[in-house]
């Protein structure tokens, strides 16, 4: 049984699986065709993803693909926790670059939803952090847009860290003032 959690954003979910917990530990049902339908997530999966971070602070984003090859992406912490962020930007949505950020974790096992049209980013809150996603579409390095997470000018409350784990592909990514969304 997944639980939806409404957020600010229209069309980003926050789901929350339950678990069946015994003395051997617990049993839970991460994602199920027909719940998630019921909630209004009818996407089709056609990639899952796996990341590991083994230092805290590890800030992995801003990202999407254009159209035609947009991803939706379910986005669930396997091991340790994760600041997950997701921004808007679908130009004619009234929350356009609005951005709303969860701790997911393998203690609170929430997941969130993100739809097409977002930006989308994580800081790691632990050491050895384990992340799994699925793509409603292939990766596709022609179509990706990576905006730097230094320089977002919605800004993104992060949890504080002296230092940060940053990718140089992502520091160079385009300024979010400087993006011009291919979503409407």
């Amino acid at each position: 049984m997944l639980e939806a959690i409404a957020t600010n954003i229209e069309g980003l979910i926050v789901l929350q699986p339950q678990r069946h917990r015994d003395s051997r530990g617990f049993f839970s049902e991460t994602y199920n065709e027909h719940t998630a339908s019921s909630l209004g997530i009818t996407t089709t999966w056609k990639q899952d993803n796996f990341s590991l971070s083994l230092v805290k602070g590890t800030l992995r984003g801003f990202h999407c693909q254009k159209p035609p090859k947009a991803q939706a992406k379910l986005i669930s912490c396997s091991n340790g926790s994760i600041f997950d962020v997701a921004i808007d930007v679908r130009k004619k949505s009234s929350t356009y670059g609005q951005w709303f950020g969860i701790e997911l974790s393998f203690e609170n096992g929430k997941q969130m939803f993100i739809p097409e049209g977002f930006l989308h980013g994580f800081l790691t809150l632990s050491k050895n952090t384990q992340v799994v996603y699925k793509c409603s579409d292939f990766y596709s390095p022609l179509h990706e847009i990576v905006v730097s997470p230094s320089n977002v000018s919605v800004d993104v409350d992060w949890p504080f860290f002296d230092e940060l784990c940053i990718a140089s592909k992502d520091l160079a990514g385009v300024l979010f003032k400087d993006f011009d969304s291919p979503f409407f």
